[in-house]
């Protein structure tokens, strides 16, 4: 089993191909912790870095996991660039649960955060080219059940991220707020919120659970859902090209 969390596409694109190698299912986390999982003797973390740790949602669900003690572990991380303590957090609770982590390895991917800061996500397409070597390495390592860890340390950059200051500038930066000038309760958004956090009347409204994966704001149609107080542009909206919206909508 192979259990994804992701918002635009790159974690699940991942899933499915390491899943594609190894014969493994795959599963969204939200799903997996309200299922029996104590039988799967390989279980697959797949999650992005977000402020050089893992997501909140994941650090939230994570701990409720139903795992086997004996099962192989492992973790893959889809970063733009840094997995900061992405890793080691998840490898910490699982540790507090009594389950050791097999492996954990990292792979760069096309940043989707990068349209908070006026940069284009697509412009970073070359990453998968560049990595793909990588890829088969940790499918083959993974297929192997091989012992290894890489990217998993502690990094004090990131416990610096984590403070109270930083996290709450995090907050306002990378939270997404719908524009009502622009939405037109097309319901996109909260089909696509991988918290079902996302409400919609005549317009859309974002609940208090966001784990600022940014899907709804690169997934939305009319650029409604914006971030960092700036307009959201179209060409700068992503998804992994892989991965087609209906692969993200919730069921």
């Amino acid at each position: 089993m192979i259990i994804y969390f992701s918002g635009t596409g790159n974690s699940l694109a991942i899933a499915q191909q390491i899943a594609s190698a190894t014969g493994e299912r795959v599963m969204p986390l939200t799903e997996a912790v309200r299922k029996d999982l104590t039988g799967e003797r390989r279980i697959g973390l797949v999650y992005p870095s977000y402020d050089f740790n893992a997501p909140p949602a994941v650090r939230n669900l994570v701990p409720r996991l139903k795992l086997d003690k004996q099962a192989y572990v492992f973790i893959v991380i889809p970063c733009g660039a840094q997995a900061g303590n992405s890793i080691w957090t998840v490898r910490r609770m699982l540790r507090e649960k009594g389950i050791e982590t097999s492996y954990s390895h990292k792979i760069r991917v096309p940043d989707n955060s990068a349209i908070v800061f006026g940069r284009n996500p697509n412009d970073q397409v070359w990453k998968f080219a560049r990595f793909a070597k990588r890829l088969k390495t940790i499918t083959a390592d993974v297929q192997a059940e091989r012992h290894a860890h890489h990217f998993a340390w502690f990094s004090p950059l990131a416990w610096v991220m984590g403070t109270e200051r930083m996290q709450a500038w995090m907050i306002r930066t990378f939270r997404p707020a719908v524009n009502e000038k622009k939405c037109t309760g097309c319901g996109i958004c909260a089909r696509v919120c991988p918290m079902r956090n996302i409400g919609v009347d005549e317009k859309a409204g974002i609940g208090p659970h966001c784990t600022a994966c940014l899907a709804c704001l690169h997934a939305c149609p009319h650029q409604a859902i914006e971030a960092g107080g700036k307009a959201t542009v179209k060409e700068r909206q992503y998804r992994h090209p892989n991965i087609k919206l209906k692969d993200l909508t919730l069921r």
